[in-house]
């Protein structure tokens, strides 16, 4: 809801995870840990100070302002005319930490619409009868969570049920925004929406004002389904509850199914559907840039000029076009860690260009991998949305530095792209219900009769809301055609033309007593997708997740049941997963081979303070290389993930220990993996706020003597100070370090490699998309002693006519 709900344990943490967070970390831990996320956020409403002269209708409705009426001021209060005259909605329930329950009396929450031919002005409106306890706190834009009191809003303007776009607004004004998907159960904080929102402090709660520009929601021309509206609030000194305008049952597989219909707007849209709106979005970037090494010294001053546009026609249109973006300060806040294995992992998007109507490409990262462009000098995109139909186009030339991913069953080669190029992809989709298909064609040419071609088809299934038991299927099939390659050297060449296939299928059940998902891949040695992310080829993997709900219980307390230690949800589970080779002559690989094989039986718990324990014994088998030794590998797997303190707004991390593979030595030795991220949020004098995030991540192999083999790790602390919610001055320091002892008898020498990265910057924003910052970077290698030095001014501007 505030944030998406872990479940419970998901597929084991694989080198290939199938879907994208905010940070790479996160990757990582939702190819873990997530699996069946209830999540349902939405938004809260308010009434005016005045006892409104409209009764409260059963399903949110909208007042539809005429041109001549004035629409309110955005500044938090529900004083305006308007707000007197517009429906109130007032029916709002629990959600967690327990659902199917009604909202407390002293926590009243109310909602409003307004529509006017420019935008949609949503009203809120919370009561509290313990305000001093109310919490706000100065943070970055989207990281809006459940440690804060906030509301919110989620709307799905094509009423499909597939999607829908998102904004929180917590106490001290800050907004996050995104997008989110029911077939992934995902929400993606990727993309910035031109929002206005405004908050007042009351005696008794709070009062919210937003103002949505229908420019930036995406629906059909014509024909369309009724938008659809859900509101949530956050209340976290009450037992960090979460309270939605609908009733929702955490076991749903999706949250969106249960958003209501939004009445009072029919007219208003068929009057504006054809104004066109167009944004367009400068910036400039200068830097200064040293480098220090063993080749010398070098220096080099540069500065760009780029810009987006964005033109949206009509209600079914958009066109984007950007030419030479500058992606270089494009944060991701996190550290790699690739452990002791030898698989690529992904990284979430942040540039806007690619997150236009995300929910239409609705892709795994096989078919789809934005980050593969690297450095565009320009791009189109178009996207056209209708009523059972959506399709999207994209067209970019890219420069060099990108790399591409060729993979194989024990590891992932990564190229180093020296030419430019061009990437292409058609997008479209068909609607029904419950049933919806698609179609993918998808071009890397690279030159010199260098092309990588790939053709896909997909569907997905599911029962409709309301049943007892939901079940959801989705499946893709892909070919591909391949003459780009390399020589041993690294060089491009173009090479015999060869083809791939790959196949994937995903199936999940969800009840009231039972939560389940199983998971098929199939994907060729000859399977190349340059503009998507393939990790891994010539294999086939199988894995399951059951799942059985045993309820609530309580630890502890008398015989009445009262008093102990309340569990909100308790979860048996049982984890299987296999990935094996499929045979391939050209790469002297044996069919049938078993790469890896996971039986892990565990439980995953729910208590207070949004806290999570899950525990799983590992009896697993692992091998290194082809023809090698399966390797035992059991360990004992532990998950933890809470708030709790106000100050300590996140603590979460997983840790197993027992028996891990040292990939490179191909062996086995006692070790450790740990992964812990730690939030921290302080409230400072004058309204000032201080975010502090840190992050560490290890793994520990010993060899057979009892020394240590293997060490890798990396720390990384990131501190923002919040001035005013315009200003804001960041720090992120971050290590990495990796330690292997040398061992004549598995041929691998001795190295210590450590790099260090520190980053200072100012920002100051202004409104949507307009802002200036400047920044130092400095970052540092050994044992090369390469050196690193930038100095850079970037100013951003938006207009929208």
């Amino acid at each position: 809801m505030g944030e998406p709900r872990t479940t419970r344990p998901a597929a084991p943490r694989q080198g290939s995870p199938r879907l994208q967070e905010s940070t790479l970390l996160a990757t990582a831990r939702n190819a873990f840990l997530a699996t069946a996320r209830s999540a349902a956020l939405v938004i809260c409403a308010t009434h005016a100070l005045a006892t409104p002269a409209a009764p409260t209708p059963a399903h949110p409705q909208a007042l539809a302002l005429p041109p001549g009426d004035a629409a309110p001021r955005i500044d938090g209060h529900l004083d305006d005319p308007a707000w007197q005259r517009a429906p109130v909605h007032d029916s709002f329930y629990q959600y967690e930490p327990e659902d199917d329950e009604p909202a407390p009396d002293n926590l009243r929450t109310t909602l409003q619409v307004l529509i006017t031919e420019q935008a949609l002005i949503v009203g809120l409106r919370a009561w509290d009868d313990q305000p001093a306890l109310m919490r706000s706190a100065l943070t970055r834009r989207d990281q809006v969570k459940r440690d804060q009191d906030f509301v919110a809003i989620w709307l799905d303007p094509t009423g499909h049920k597939r999607a829908a776009q998102f904004v929180r607004i917590s106490l001290a004004g800050v907004v996050a925004d995104g997008l989110y998907r029911a077939d992934e159960d995902e929400e993606d904080y990727g993309p910035d929406f031109p929002v206005e929102a405004a908050v007042q402090r009351l005696p008794d709660g709070y009062s919210v004002e937003l103002r949505w520009p229908l420019s930036s929601l995406r629906y059909p021309y014509k024909a369309g389904l009724p938008w659809r509206i859900m509101a949530v609030r956050s209340v976290p000194h009450a037992d960090d509850l979460l309270l939605v305008s609908a009733p929702l049952a955490q076991d749903s597989l999706s949250f969106i199914e249960e958003l209501q219909e939004l009445g009072g707007l029919g007219e208003t849209l068929q009057a504006v559907r054809d104004r066109g709106f167009i944004e367009f979005k400068p910036e400039f970037t200068a830097r200064r840039q040293r480098r220090t090494g063993e080749a010398g010294r070098s220096r080099r001053d540069s500065a760009s000029l780029g810009a987006d546009l964005k033109w949206r026609p009509r209600a079914d249109w958009v066109l984007d076009a950007t030419l030479n973006p500058d992606y270089s300060q494009v944060e991701l806040d996190a550290p790699p860690n690739t452990g002791a294995g030898a698989i690529a992992l992904s990284l979430p998007e942040k540039r806007g260009f690619f997150l236009e109507s995300a929910d239409v490409l609705g892709l795994p990262l096989p078919a789809f991998y934005s980050r593969t462009i690297a450095d565009p000098r320009a791009g189109l995109r178009a996207t056209w949305r209708g009523t059972q139909a959506d399709a999207t186009a994209l067209s970019l030339a890219d420069q060099d530095g990108s790399l591409l991913l060729r993979g194989s069953p024990y590891e992932t080669q990564d190229w180093l792209q020296t030419r430019d190029s061009s990437a292409s992809l058609l997008r479209a989709r068909w609607h029904g219900d419950p049933a919806a298909w698609g179609m993918l064609l998808s071009q890397r040419d690279h030159g010199e009769g260098r092309r990588n071609s790939v053709a896909g088809i997909d569907g997905r299934w599911r029962t409709a809301s309301g049943e007892d038991a939901e079940t959801h299927l989705r499946w893709i099939a892909m070919a591909s055609q391949n003459t780009a390659g390399f020589d041993g050297e690294g060089l491009p060449l173009r090479t015999a033309r060869r083809d791939g296939r790959y196949g994937w299928a995903e199936w999940r059940y969800s009840s009231e007593q039972w939560w389940h998902e199983a998971e098929w891949e199939w994907i060729s040695p000859g399977f190349v997708n340059d503009n998507g992310f393939v990790a891994q080829a010539g294999v086939r993997r199988l894995s399951a997740n059951l799942n059985r709900r045993l309820g609530e219980t309580r630890l502890g307390g008398g015989e009445s049941g009262e008093g102990g230690l309340a569990l909100y949800e308790v979860e048996a589970h049982l984890g299987l997963h296999e990935i094996r080779t499929l045979p391939d002559a050209a790469g002297g690989v044996p069919g049938g081979e078993v790469v890896e094989q996971q039986l892990r039986p565990g439980f995953w718990v729910q208590g207070p303070l949004r806290s999570e324990l899950w525990m799983e014994l590992g009896f697993d088998r692992q091998r290194a290389r082809t023809r090698g030794q399966l390797h035992p590998v059991p360990a004992l797997h532990l998950g933890f993930e809470g708030a709790p303190l106000p100050w300590l707004t996140r603590v979460t991390g997983e840790f197993s220990l027992g028996r891990l593979l040292d990939v490179d030595a191909d062996r086995v030795g006692r070790g450790a993996n740990l992964w812990l991220e730690m939030q921290t949020r302080f409230p400072l004098p004058r309204g000032w706020s201080l975010e502090s995030d840190h992050a560490w991540t290890g793994t520990w192999v010993r060899g057979s003597d009892g020394r240590s083999a293997f060490t890798e790790g990396s720390w990384r602390w990131l501190a923002v100070l919040h001035v005013s919610a315009r200003d804001s001055l960041r720090l992120i320091a971050q290590n990495t370090r990796d330690f292997r002892r040398s061992d004549a008898l598995a041929g691998l020498e001795s190295y210590a490699d450590r790099q260090r990265h520190r980053s200072l910057m100012f920002r100051r924003e202004w409104g949507y998309g307009r802002s200036w910052s400047v920044g130092l970077v400095r970052e540092r290698e050994d044992p090369l002693r390469d050196r690193y030095e930038e100095l850079f001014l970037k100013l951003q501007w938006a207009w929208a006519l």
